[in-house]
């Protein structure tokens, strides 16, 4: 009876490490990665994210997120979190952005900011929902529940586009029934 019990664990066993060196090589296989293989295996996943360019026109556009995400379908698209953005001008003043959300193009520099945008520029706030900035267009484009402050005013709009460049800047609604509110903070 002992040896009958015996002979069935020695074929357990190796059944098992049978199983176990199947099972590994499989996995093994899974992870090679070359192109005749429709399964890849990659990390995308990226924390304290920071990136810095430089324009012809010595303009710098610097971008940091406490977390990155490199979307698969195109690895020059990141997805963004947390999001701080610098945007130094020549013969200009500093920008700053912020945001909960970012859409990052590393070989254009065009970014999406979204969900508690706030842009300051000198003593301007401009606080929105979306913010679709281009370093090759040399516009800002902010829109949704607008609130652009200064010294003297504050002013709610449906849209800002800037021209990061010359300054230029339109405001306005989407409705032509509804109109710019603004109103002087003295009276």
């Amino acid at each position: 009876m002992l040896k009958k019990i015996l002979v069935l664990l020695g074929i357990f066993l190796i059944c098992y490490f049978l199983y176990l060196k199947f099972i590994k090589k499989k996995d093994e296989e899974k992870l090679i990665v070359n192109d005749d293989s429709s399964e890849t295996f990659k990390s995308n996943l990226l924390e304290n994210v920071e990136y810095i360019s430089k324009d012809t026109k010595g303009n710098k556009y610097i971008i940091r997120a406490t977390k990155g995400e490199i979307d698969l379908n195109n690895n020059n698209i990141i997805f963004l979190e947390d999001v701080r953005s610098l945007i130094e001008l020549t013969n200009s003043e500093k920008i700053k952005i912020t945001s909960n959300f970012g859409k990052y193009n590393t070989s254009n520099y065009d970014t999406i900011f979204s969900k508690k945008v706030i842009i300051t520029y000198l003593d301007n706030k401009i606080t929105g929902d979306y913010l679709d900035f281009s370093l090759k267009r040399n516009s800002m484009i902010i829109s949704k529940n607008i609130v652009f402050t200064n010294l003297e005013n504050v002013m709610r709009a449906d849209v800002v586009e800037m021209n990061i460049e010359t300054k230029d800047t339109k405001i306005f609604m989407y409705e032509n029934n509804k109109k710019v509110n603004i109103k002087n903070k003295n009276y």
